[in-house]
């Protein structure tokens, strides 16, 4: 049956170049095999009729005789231009319609994991962990200390993996370039690839006499006490970053460490903000009269005048005693005043409230 090349792309016969270059970019993206949801003979079928239709002479030749027209000049006098006479022009940053194409993207690892060739720093994985704190440390920051049994680097060597005294060579399993050749095949052909090489991590450096504590490797695992300095004013589930302190791996830089904070309730005070609150309960004479009342805050005692004939649930502010803030300033505290009335009274008592109604009171 002859192949239709327009309808492979889902273009009109007298789609223009620009147009057959977007359609080609758009199915070839969505068809590779190495995607998920790929097709490798749709992948094939698709590149087929674009080097048909991007040729003007195979294309005239296509529109006038049909596939076995195309096919007939096909490949002849190609070979400079490799991939069966494919030409990758244009991949990149293709078509002025919007269409972003890149050809790491599509043929990914094939050309040695995006296609431009860039060696990245290695890094070392991530450490997470929880660390519990009471509310008062929540508030004024403290220094905490966590022990880790994580990869780290050698003590002795000072991670180069040499033998103190000793010097380094150049590498022969890579000769010095820190990369070893692969050659790979895939439905386009042949391709060579660069991988790290094993021997010297990359580096293109092995030691004379390798380290006798961690064999040459440049790490070890061993458990190490870090300092955390917890920052006043933290909050719950808040995140702390500490660069480095994560997982080390060989000449490469270790990873970090993400401290998640948990932090304890406080019997008396709740975080509002850049204020603290609470509450405290007095007698009803206590709100008639005032009186002076000893409140602990987390700053140490203080002495907390309450006026007389203050009303139920008013507010009282203590100034600079709440969470500091990163400009230096502090918060306030904020006191509820609340008080209960008796549910039985003794004649007497009741004899005086009601002397206090006649009074007005």
């Amino acid at each position: 049956m002859a192949k239709d090349y327009y309808k492979t792309l889902g273009v009109d016969k007298k789609a223009p170049k620009e147009e057959l270059k977007k359609a080609f970019h758009k199915l070839a993206h969505k068809y590779h095999p190495d995607k998920q949801g790929g097709d490798e003979a749709k992948f094939k079928e698709i590149n087929e009729a674009y080097q048909i239709l991007s040729d003007d002479n195979k294309r005239a030749q296509y529109d006038q005789f049909g596939e076995a027209g195309a096919n007939g000049g096909f490949g002849g006098g190609q070979g400079g231009q490799g991939f069966g006479g494919f030409d990758f022009s244009g991949f990149q940053n293709a078509g002025n319609g919007g269409f972003e194409f890149d050809l790491g993207d599509i043929f990914g690892e094939m050309f040695g994991g995006g296609g431009r060739g860039r060696r990245t720093q290695k890094s070392g994985q991530d450490i997470q962990v929880d660390l519990q704190i009471s509310f008062k440390e929540s508030i004024f920051g403290t220094e905490k200390k966590i022990k880790l049994n994580k990869q780290s680097a050698c003590e002795v060597c000072g991670g180069s993996g040499a033998e103190k005294g000793t010097s380094k060579k150049k590498c022969t399993t890579c000769n010095g370039q820190g990369f070893t050749n692969e050659t790979r095949r895939s439905i386009l052909g042949s391709f060579q690839t660069q991988k790290e090489c094993t021997a010297c991590f990359g580096t293109g450096e092995i030691p004379e006499k390798k380290c006798a504590n961690c064999r040459g490797d440049g790490i070890v695992k061993k458990e190490e006490q870090i300092a955390i300095n917890v920052p006043a004013g933290i909050t719950e589930k808040e995140m702390l970053r500490m660069t480095g302190n994560g997982e080390a791996i060989p000449h490469g830089q270790a990873g970090d460490l993400y401290i998640k904070f948990r932090i304890e309730k406080d019997k008396n005070w709740l975080r509002d903000g850049d204020n603290l609150t609470t509450t405290v309960n007095i007698k009803l004479t206590d709100a008639l009269l005032g009186l002076d009342y000893n409140l602990e805050t987390l700053d140490g005692p203080l002495v907390l005048k309450i006026p007389e004939g203050i009303s139920y649930g008013e507010i009282l502010r203590i100034k600079n005693k709440g969470v500091p803030s990163k400009s230096g300033r502090r918060g306030d505290a904020l006191i509820k005043v609340t008080f209960a009335t008796p549910n039985r009274l003794s004649r007497k008592t009741r004899q005086l409230i009601e002397d206090l109604r006649n009074e007005g009171i």
